[in-house]
C-alpha cells in the first residue's frame, strides 16, 4: 500500500512548529499501521527534506505572512482575490498544476492520497480525485479565521479574515465530503466539520516524542510560556493571559515567555520578561515551576499541552487547551477563570508536583495507532485483516 501524503511543507527534522511536530507522528502511525508515504509538498528556504528517498519537494517558499514584505503581502492578497483561492491556499501557487501533476506521476503510482490540512489540498484541490483519500484536518479553519476576523483591530484585516472565513468553510466541506475518511485531531471538530459519525471520521490523538529527564529539575522561573505567537489563535490566548491573568498574580512572581513576538506585546508587570528564542525549549520549560496553558481560541489540538503532559510538568490549562486531550493527569488544573487561573499557578509554583508522563504518552501513542489504521481499513486501500 503506497500513500501521497500531500502536505505545504515536507518535513525537515526541526519539529519547529507544533504543525510540524503533528506532521510527524501522523506520518510514523501511517507507517506503524502497514503504508509505505511518500511526501509531496514545498520546502522552507536553505532546508531541506529530513527523508529525501521518500518525499517530493516541489520547491522551497516561506508562507509566513510576518516575514514577507509589503510587496509580498499585496501580491498575495492581489492573487488571491483574483483566483478566487484563500490567501493561504494562494501562497502555494508557486508551481503549476502539471508541474505538481507530473511530480506525482514520478513518484508513484498511489493507492490512495493522505491530503494534509486545508492549505495545500484547496491549492490544488482538483489533482487528488482520481483515488480514494483521507483528509486531516488539523483545525476547523474556517471557525479560526472567524475568531481572528473577531479579534482583528484593522478593517482591512477584519475583511480579510471574513473572507478567508467564507472561502475555507466551502473548501472544508468540499474537502471532506470528497474524502472517503476524515482525520481530526479532536473530538469537537468532527460535529464542526459535518463528519461526526464513526464511518466518516476518527480522532488521531498526538505524540510529540517528549521524554522527561531524568533527576531534579533546578527551576528559575514561577512560569514559562514558549509558542509561535505571531500565529493568530496564539496571539489571543497570550493576550488573554497577560490582559486578564497577568494583573491578579503577585508582583514578585516570575513569568518567562519565548518564542516569536509580534509587535506591540507589552505588560506591566515586573515579574514578566520576554526572552526571544531559546536555543532548548525543553529545557526552557522544565526550568519553570508551572506551566500555564493559555489557550482561547482556535480549534485541533494544543501539541504543547501533550508535550507538558508528556514531560510530566505541573500546569494550569483553560478549557480550550484540553481540547483532543482525554487523559488529563494529576498536576493539571482547569480553569477559566482569570483570577482563579492565578490562584491556581501561584499554588502550583508553590508546591511543584511532577508525575511520570510515559502513561500518558503510552496511552496516546494506542489510541493514534488504533485510529490510523481504521482510516485506512474505510478508505478501502487495505483489508482489516491485515491489521490483524
Amino acid at each position: 500500500m503506497h500513500l501521497l501524503f500531500a502536505t505545504s511543507i515536507v518535513p525537515d527534522g526541526a519539529l519547529a512548529s507544533g504543525y510540524e511536530i503533528a506532521n510527524a507522528a501522523i506520518i510514523a502511525a501511517l507507517r506503524r499501521a502497514g503504508a509505505r508515504v511518500t511526501v509531496i509538498g514545498f520546502a522552507w528556504p536553505g532546508r531541506a527534506a529530513a527523508d529525501p528517498e521518500n518525499t517530493v519537494v516541489l520547491g522551497s517558499v516561506d508562507v509566513r505572512t510576518e516575514n514577507a514584505s509589503a510587496p509580498q503581502k499585496l501580491a498575495w492578497v492581489g492573487k488571491a482575490m483574483l483566483s478566487g483561492l484563500t490567501f493561504a491556499s494562494v501562497k502555494l501557487r508557486a508551481v503549476s498544476d502539471s508541474d505538481v501533476l507530473a511530480a506525482i506521476e514520478r513518484a508513484g503510482p498511489f493507492d490512495g492520497y493522505v491530503l494534509n490540512s486545508v492549505q495545500f489540498a484547496g491549492a490544488f484541490e482538483k489533482l487528488f480525485e482520481d483515488l480514494p483519500s483521507i483528509f486531516v484536518a488539523h483545525n476547523v479553519e474556517h471557525l479560526s479565521a472567524r475568531e481572528n476576523a473577531a479579534a482583528a483591530t484593522g478593517i482591512f484585516q477584519r475583511l480579510l479574515f471574513r473572507r478567508e472565513a467564507r472561502l475555507l468553510e466551502v473548501v472544508e466541506e468540499r474537502l471532506c465530503r470528497h474524502a472517503r475518511f476524515v482525520f481530526t485531531l479532536a473530538e469537537e471538530d468532527r460535529a464542526a466539520l459535518g463528519v461526526a459519525s464513526d464511518d466518516r471520521s476518527a480522532v488521531l490523538p498526538l505524540v510529540t516524542g517528549a521524554k522527561a529527564r531524568k533527576g531534579p529539575r533546578r527551576i528559575e522561573c514561577d512560569a514559562a510560556l514558549i509558542g509561535t505567537w505571531t500565529w493568530r489563535p496564539n496571539r489571543i490566548g497570550l493576550d488573554w493571559f497577560l490582559d486578564r491573568v497577568v494583573p491578579h498574580l503577585r508582583p514578585d512572581f516570575r513569568i518567562r515567555i519565548a518564542g516569536s513576538m509580534p509587535s506591540g506585546v507589552t505588560s506591566a508587570h515586573p515579574g514578566v520578561e520576554f526572552v526571544g528564542r531559546v536555543p532548548d525549549a525543553q529545557a526552557f520549560v522544565r526550568a519553570a515551576a508551572v506551566i500555564p496553558l493559555i489557550s482561547t481560541a482556535g480549534s485541533g489540538v494544543q501539541l504543547k499541552t501533550i508535550e507538558t503532559f508528556e514531560l510530566g510538568l505541573p500546569s494550569v490549562a483553560t478549557s480550550r487547551s484540553l481540547r483532543g486531550i482525554d487523559h488529563r493527569p494529576a498536576n493539571c488544573v482547569v480553569t477559566d477563570d482569570p483570577a482563579g487561573f492565578a490562584r491556581a499557578l501561584e499554588a502550583a509554583a508553590a508546591d511543584i508536583r511532577d508525575v511520570d508522563g510515559s502513561a500518558f504518552h503510552r496511552e496516546q501513542i494506542r489510541a493514534l495507532d488504533a485510529a490510523s489504521r481504521l482510516g485506512l481499513e474505510k478508505i478501502g486501500v487495505v483489508r482489516q485483516e491485515a491489521f490483524a
